[in-house]
């Protein structure tokens, strides 16, 4: 650490956001400071969407996910994912 940063009391946001838009934190930290972390719980943002699949479709899906205990949806998600990342 090259010096000790301090922060001042902040009126409002806008104070602390130019605050940190002027700081240069390479005076205040070095690349040996840093430690990697984990976020173990964080989960990628979703959004709905609106998709028209066939009864039977929607009808299997919730057979499998039932013999493996999840949710048919997720079951969807996944085969979704495995869809688009995986090279064939």
């Amino acid at each position: 650490m090259k010096k000790k940063l301090v922060l001042p009391k902040f009126k409002d946001e806008d104070e602390e956001r130019d605050f940190w838009s002027k700081l240069d934190l390479s005076e205040y930290f070095e690349p040996s400071d840093f430690v990697p972390v984990s976020f173990p719980n964080l989960k990628p943002t979703t959004r709905p969407i609106s998709l028209r699949l066939p009864e039977y479709i929607i009808d299997r899906a919730k057979e499998k996910a039932n013999a493996i205990n999840i949710p048919y949806q997720s079951l969807l998600k996944r085969y979704i994912e495995k869809g688009l990342f995986t090279d064939k």
